[in-house]
């Protein structure tokens, strides 16, 4: 019981189109089928567009806006990466420079490498100063000697500006200095009396 093509069309096309949709197949069917379906709302007094915008709607209090469809290509509204979002987040914010500067700490192992991660910290920035914490004299003595490797380390991987110089520290005793002004003198003496 085979049907004639012409026959199984639609009906309320007339003769030659409906065999012209026979002779259709894949995107030239859909596409054909979807200029139908506008023409048809087109006819309704619809505004139909092709896709991309929205009619225009009025929302009471915002005159003047339009609401815009995603689309199929990239869009703000796509989800994104959270370091992307984090560090557009921080441009529009104006934090910039102090999210370099704690990058300067959260990736000190990855930039100066294992072995002076191991024996060195860096314990403040200010104003540019980097201050780094060795382990021992010996440990601030090398890392003195490699100080402009280093500055060029972390300018390749923080930026370039955010670290201007080094002041390398080694071990120190106890101190009963607590900031960074004090009274001279011989100092609390008699604390243990």
């Amino acid at each position: 019981m085979s049907e004639d093509p012409a026959e199984s069309a639609d009906p309320a096309i007339p003769g030659p189109a409906a065999e012209d949709l026979t002779r259709m197949k894949g995107m030239d069917l859909v596409r054909r089928t979807l200029e139908e379906a506008r023409g048809a709302a087109r006819s309704q007094g619809k505004d139909v567009g092709r896709g991309r915008r929205a009619p225009v709607r009025r929302v009471a209090g915002n005159t003047g806006r339009r609401r815009t469809w995603s689309g199929p290509g990239p869009d703000v509204r796509d989800p994104q990466l959270f370091g992307a979002a984090t560090q557009d987040l921080a441009k529009v914010r104006g934090w910039s420079s102090r999210v370099a500067e704690g990058s300067v700490f959260g990736r000190w192992r990855t930039v100066v490498g294992d072995q002076i991660a191991d024996h060195a910290n860096p314990t403040g920035l200010n104003e540019g100063v980097l201050t780094v914490s060795a382990e021992s004299t010996a440990w601030a003595t090398q890392l003195r000697m490699v100080q402009a490797q280093l500055l060029a380390k972390i300018a390749a991987a923080v930026g370039d500006g955010v670290v201007t110089s080094l002041k390398i520290v080694g071990p120190v005793g106890p101190s009963w200095r607590k900031g960074p002004r004090h009274v001279p003198g011989r100092g609390p003496r008699d604390t243990y009396g």
